[in-house]
């Protein structure tokens, strides 16, 4: 499509344009109704929401032409409101973004694999223990997400609307296992590493 793009070709990268556009296919709404959807409907554990970036957003992909005033109105007290609804190119950006995302890995920047990255600049037994304390947090985690997951569908939800949080169950089993094999590691005498650790942590802190 005409335009600025991003890197990574699109011209909005915002996953939060992605709930608008995904929001306005079902309905036109304005942003005050798109927000409360998207906090009713959980979506803010998968996509970072403020309210501030939503109207952001929502100037950028009707600057874009993806999605286009409706009508103005107000709602007893509150604020004069603006509806929005989906244009056709909205529609095509909205399922075109979809099948990338669905398709092509992206590259992305975890602030646990940053921490990975520089490890060494701790000594292995605090990182043990900090490790440790992650696998409790990770549990309790997991047994929310369980939670919502359960309670869902005993509501009758459709398990559907419940594959985002599958996969992150999947993604904590996947760390827990991950955290607890390291830890392991750090405390195995014959790791492969662990004394170009040691040696590293004598270097920078000026020992011999």
């Amino acid at each position: 499509m005409a335009g600025n793009r991003t890197p990574t070709g699109r011209k909005i990268s915002n996953l939060l344009g992605l709930a608008v556009l995904s929001y306005l296919s079902q309905q036109p709404m304005h942003p005050y109704a798109l927000g409360r959807t998207l906090r009713e409907h959980g979506d803010a554990r998968s996509i970072k929401y403020n309210p501030g970036s939503l109207y952001t957003v929502v100037r950028q992909l009707a600057a874009g032409g993806f999605i286009a005033e409706q009508e103005t109105g107000r709602d007893g007290l509150r604020p004069e409101h603006t509806v929005y609804a989906l244009t056709e190119a909205g529609r095509a950006e909205l399922h075109d973004w979809l099948r990338t995302l669905l398709e092509q890995p992206q590259h992305e920047y975890p602030a646990f694999v940053g921490a990975l990255a520089f490890v060494s600049a701790l000594p292995p037994a605090e990182v043990s223990a900090l490790l440790a304390r992650r696998l409790h947090l990770l549990a309790r985690q997991r047994a929310e997400v369980r939670e919502v997951i359960d309670g869902s569908l005993a509501a009758g939800v459709p398990g559907l609307f419940l594959i985002e949080e599958e996969y992150r169950l999947a993604q904590f089993d996947t760390e827990h296992a991950f955290v607890e094999r390291l830890i392991e590691r750090i405390a195995d005498p014959s790791t492969d590493w662990i004394s170009v650790w040691r040696d590293h942590q004598a270097a920078i802190n000026g020992e011999k």
